[in-house]
């Protein structure tokens, strides 16, 4: 297991700005097309003979993870929250992509009053915490699962609620929408898989790196 390199699953998108003082703290400096966003290329040479890089979709990056392809990853605690893999384990906070995680409806004057609900239809790309979020309240969730475009359900009769991540509420307020309540804070972790860590001890000294670039030393 040694000999093959260490492989670290990355999200694509808006985090990668963030991420990349990150990476260079650790001492991990990716290949130079790692930096295109137009490529369509997904493995990732380093400066570490040792280290590779995959970039995926934020949502993959825990099942590339738990399931072995990769031995650490960076997530959000959304994602993370959302497949509640039992074969992972986030020792760190990275301290980035920072934002949160909340139910939104039309800013028209009317805010429905939860406690008197027992129903409730969200569409979401986040139905697991959706419904559990409801179903601490007493509340029954009807999640109808969305990609994207979140901000459309209410306009166009979907569904009034929408649950989905929110920085800094721009979105929302151009779209007609208010935020009703956060659900959770949201920031990036690193991730590792169980089996690895027990296994190997290159994850555990990752770890340390990341946490001292993060933390100082």
């Amino acid at each position: 297991m040694a000999s093959s390199p260490l492989v670290i699953a990355l999200p694509k998108g808006r985090i990668a700005a963030e991420l990349a003082p990150v990476l260079e703290r650790v001492g991990v400096k990716p290949e130079p097309e790692f930096a295109e966003e137009e490529s369509r290329k997904l493995l990732f040479s380093t400066s570490d003979a040792g280290v590779s890089l995959i970039r995926v979709r934020s949502f993959d990056v825990p099942t590339f993870v738990a399931f072995g392809a990769a031995q650490l990853g960076i997530a959000g605690s959304d994602v993370l929250a959302e497949f509640d893999y039992q074969d992972l384990y986030a020792p760190l906070d990275l301290g980035i992509g920072k934002c949160r995680l909340s139910l939104a409806e039309p800013d028209d004057g009317i805010t429905e009053n939860l406690a008197r609900l027992s129903h409730l239809r969200v569409a979401t790309k986040y139905p697991n915490i959706a419904s559990r979020w409801c179903a601490a309240r007493g509340i029954q969730a009807e999640c109808i699962r969305l990609s994207g475009a979140m901000e459309l359900a209410p306009r166009l009769h979907l569904s009034r609620h929408i649950v989905d991540l929110v920085s800094t509420g721009r979105t929302l307020k151009e779209n007609g929408l208010k935020e009703s309540e956060v659900i959770a804070q949201v920031s990036s972790r690193l991730v590792i898989n169980r089996a690895a860590f027990k296994t190997d001890a290159r994850p555990a000294a990752w770890v340390q790196r990341f946490r001292e670039a993060v933390h100082g030393a």
